[in-house]
């Protein structure tokens, strides 16, 4: 049952029955620097929540290393625009929004409530990229992308709490279902050239294991590719990976340290025709999902403008199912219903149901929206739009 559905059966003393909470989908706006809150029920949409006041301030106080890597990061990773917003995460109890701000090289905390920014922290290097919170709320694992490590920050206040190395460009980062383990993926070098002469230069692309307990690396498995957005079976067994320039997806047997099968989807006309050089930062797919009890996938057909829900464990495609333009994530609703797709290149949501054939809505959003993710959060702290 959703959190949406759920209203808390213990009483405080002296108060009334907690607050009942709704399931809401949170859509980081990169360019805008904002975050669109969408109702994961009724696709209602809610407030949309500044997540940079403080940008010229930020802007200001840079030093000339700072203003040099944010150029940077605007030409090569930004498409000639500023990356305002990468990753979004919010507390267990539905109050707090943490972002990553890759071209501030920081992340920040906000008040859902109030939209006040509570803390923010800078990472090492240039540019913080992709988290993840841990279960219990009280860690962030946060990318530092030109630093390769990973950092950890304590979320009452943003302090930065240990860290461990990983290969080059640290991207995803996922905790295991107990807290007891964290997986990081690394992309490589994806500003550096692509040809096969030259694939060296993309550097060290791999899955970094680490303990929690002691946040030491437990286990590093090589690729020859960049590893794109990952999915760990419950189990810890099995990786469902994207990888860079891959029209599909993989399986791993993690234990076993080999792919099992390789799924492989269509391409659009249009993407038959791009040069790999023209893909987003070597995305082909980027965006992947599961169902409520893992039995399908959904996965962003980037270059090609689709979703694709493919069956598991048997790996049949259920369904391809267009979308908007670029769609760059892909994520599942609290209950697992549906699949939502953020539309980079048309500035949208596309909404697809994991047993549908066909998309069931489309939310106009902020400027390239890149991470979803749902969460419950308290009711009042929502504020529908008229």
């Amino acid at each position: 049952m959703s959190a949406a559905a759920l209203v808390a059966l213990a009483v405080l003393p002296g108060s009334a029955a907690a607050e009942q909470h709704r399931d809401v989908m949170f859509v980081g706006n990169n360019w805008d620097g904002t975050v669109d809150l969408v109702d994961a029920e009724n696709f209602d949409k809610y407030q949309r929540i500044d997540v940079v006041p403080d940008l010229e301030q930020r802007k200001r106080e840079m030093t000339p290393d700072e203003r040099a890597a944010m150029l940077v990061i605007r030409e090569t990773a930004g498409e000639g625009n500023d990356q305002l917003v990468d990753d979004v995460w919010v507390s267990p109890d539905g109050r707090t929004l943490y972002v990553s701000r890759p071209s501030l090289g920081d992340v920040a905390a906000f008040d859902l409530d109030s939209g006040e920014q509570l803390w923010r922290t800078e990472v090492a290097g240039f540019r913080s990229d992709h988290m993840a919170l841990s279960p219990d709320g009280s860690e962030l694992a946060v990318s530092a992308t030109t630093a390769n490590v990973v950092q950890l920050l304590d979320t009452e206040d943003g302090s930065v709490t240990g860290e461990f190395p990983t290969g080059d460009f640290p991207h995803e980062n996922r905790y295991s279902e107990d807290g007891k383990t964290l997986y990081n993926a690394t992309i490589g070098r994806v500003i550096a050239p692509d040809a096969p002469a030259l694939d060296p230069l993309k550097g060290k692309r791999q899955l970094t294991i680490v303990d929690t307990e002691t946040d030491e690396v437990r286990d590093v498995i090589d690729f020859d590719a960049g590893i794109r957005p990952f999915l760990v079976t419950p189990d810890g067994s099995t990786m469902y990976a994207q990888l860079s320039f891959h029209h599909g997806f993989i399986e791993y047997d993690l234990a076993e340290k080999r792919i099992t099968r390789t799924v492989h989807l269509p391409l659009s006309e249009d993407a038959e025709q791009l040069r790999r050089d023209e893909y987003p930062l070597d995305s082909a797919h980027h965006g992947l999902d599961a169902n409520a009890d893992h039995t399908k996938l959904c996965d962003a057909g980037t270059v090609s403008d689709y979703a694709a829900i493919v069956s598991v464990p048997s790996l049949t495609t259920d369904a391809i199912i267009p979308t908007g333009d670029k769609p760059y994530w892909a994520a599942a609703t609290p209950d697992g219903q549906y699949c939502m797709l953020s539309n980079s290149g048309s500035d949208d949501v596309s909404i697809i149901d994991f047993d549908g054939k066909k998309e069931a809505a489309r939310i106009p959003v902020g400027d390239h929206p890149q991470r979803i993710r749902g969460f419950a959060v308290p009711e009042s702290v929502l504020r529908p739009q008229s």
